[in-house]
C-alpha cells in the first residue's frame, strides 16, 4: 500500500469541539473579569486565526483601544488562555464532545492494516488526552505513533511546520502519508508539507475555500451513518473506507486522473 500513515488534525476533525472551545473562552473571560462575549458568528471568523493565544491577541487588536490598554490586555493573554484550557478540559470531561462520524473506524482500519496513525495539531498539548479519552475511550491514547501538538514549532498552520515535525518523527516521506483536516488553514498546512489531504469541514468551517483539498466530504461516514447522496455519488461509496482512500492516494501519486471530489 502506498500510504504508510494517516495524520489527523484534532479540533473539528476528530470531534466537534469548537462550540466547547467557544464556551470555554467565554467562561474564561468572565473568570478574568472581562466583559467579552464571543458569539457564534464572531467565533467563526476568529477561527481563521490559528492558536488560542493568537486568537485572543487578534480579538484585542480589533477592539480599537489605545496602545496602553492593548498592552495591558496582551499581558493578560497567558492567564486567560490557562483559564480557558482548564475550563475546556472540565467541559470535555463531563461529556460535551462526540467523535465525528467515521474517525474511529478509519483509525482502526489503519491500525489493523499496519498503517500508522498520528496527530498534527497546534492545539494545546494538555487538551489532547482528555479529548481522546472522552471521544474514543482511554485505550485510544495508545493508538497514535506520534502526537505533534502545541507551540513546538516556529510557525503554526497554515505553515507546514507541524506536519513536517510529525513526518520527521514517523520517519516517512510526505508522499506516503495522508492528512485529514477540517479547515482551509489546516488543508493549506498539510498541502504545503506535501501530503494528500482529505477535508471534512464542520459547521464552523464549511463556508471556507477547500479547493486545495484532494478530497472533500462532509464527513468520513460510517456503515450505519452513510454519506449524503451527493458525497456518496462523488466518492462512489457510502463511506470513506481505507481501501477507497488508498486507491485515491495511489492514483494521485501516479498521476492518474484521480477523483478530486469537490
Amino acid at each position: 500500500m502506498s500510504c504508510e500513515a494517516l495524520i489527523f488534525d484534532v479540533d473539528g476533525t476528530l470531534a466537534d469541539t469548537e462550540e466547547v472551545h467557544r464556551q470555554a473562552f467565554n467562561l474564561a473571560f468572565g473568570a478574568c473579569r472581562l466583559d467579552w462575549i464571543w458569539d457564534a458568528p464572531l467565533y467563526c471568523d476568529l477561527l481563521r486565526v490559528t492558536g488560542g493565544k493568537e486568537r485572543i491577541a487578534s480579538y484585542i487588536e480589533r477592539l480599537g483601544l489605545p496602545a496602553t490598554d492593548r498592552g495591558c490586555l496582551h499581558e493578560l493573554i497567558p492567564q486567560i488562555h490557562r483559564a480557558k484550557n482548564r475550563l475546556y478540559r472540565e467541559l470535555i470531561e463531563v461529556g460535551q464532545v462526540k467523535a465525528r462520524s467515521g474517525v474511529r473506524r478509519l483509525m482502526l482500519e489503519a491500525r489493523n492494516t499496519g498503517i500508522r496513525v498520528a496527530i498534527a495539531s497546534t492545539t494545546s498539548p494538555e487538551n489532547i488526552e482528555p479529548l481522546i479519552a472522552a471521544g474514543f475511550g482511554r485505550e485510544a491514547l495508545n493508538w497514535f505513533d506520534t502526537i505533534a501538538t502545541g507551540d513546538v514549532v516556529a510557525n503554526k498552520k497554515p505553515a507546514p511546520d507541524i506536519y513536517n515535525m510529525a513526518l520527521k518523527r514517523l520517519g516517512i516521506d510526505p508522499a506516503r502519508a495522508i492528512a485529514v483536516e477540517d479547515s482551509a488553514i489546516g488543508v493549506a498546512s498539510a498541502k504545503a508539507a506535501g501530503l494528500f489531504t482529505v477535508a471534512t469541514p464542520n459547521i464552523w468551517t464549511r463556508t471556507q475555500d477547500f479547493t486545495a483539498a484532494d478530497l472533500l466530504l462532509a464527513s468520513l461516514g460510517d456503515p450505519g451513518e452513510p454519506l449524503a447522496p451527493a458525497d456518496e455519488a462523488r466518492l462512489g461509496a457510502p463511506y470513506l473506507s481505507l481501501e477507497r482512500l488508498a486507491t485515491l492516494h495511489a492514483a494521485a501519486r501516479t498521476g492518474v486522473a484521480h477523483a478530486k471530489a469537490h
